[in-house]
């Protein structure tokens, strides 16, 4: 059965390909611990997918609800001008799809306390 709810990871990107790795990696942790989303990766430049071809993607599959996740520290200026952009015209090519964008994965509460716990080199592990 194909998900009706599906998560795009919305990086920079890079032409080095080991950028990708971590973006790549949550990709994979979702896929096996939340097989109900379908989950692809999208690059803002540099690289591909980019975003549309992720949504495109995705509606194909029959997903009718995504979520973007920007996958930046912070709210800059490609979360906070670009995305938005972006986003309307994934609306306007998919209106039969609803589009949700998540705040900046980095100023999610428990992203800085991960970041913390790793920069002080405390034991973490995630939650099963």
């Amino acid at each position: 059965m194909t998900p009706s709810r599906g998560i795009i990871l919305f990086a920079h990107g890079s032409r080095d390909p080991l950028w990708r790795a971590p973006i790549e990696a949550v990709r994979e942790q979702i896929e096996a611990h939340s097989p109900h989303f379908a989950v692809r990766c999208a690059y803002l430049e540099l690289c591909a997918p980019d975003l549309a071809l992720a949504a495109q993607e995705l509606a194909g599959l029959g997903v009718r609800a995504i979520t973007v996740v920007p996958m930046f520290l912070g709210t800059g200026k490609h979360a906070r001008e670009d995305l938005p952009q972006f986003v309307q015209a994934l609306h306007a090519a998919h209106p039969g799809v609803q589009f949700q964008v998540q705040t900046a994965i980095g100023e999610d509460p428990r992203m800085t306390a991960l970041m913390a716990s790793i920069a002080c080199g405390t034991a973490w592990r995630p939650v099963a």
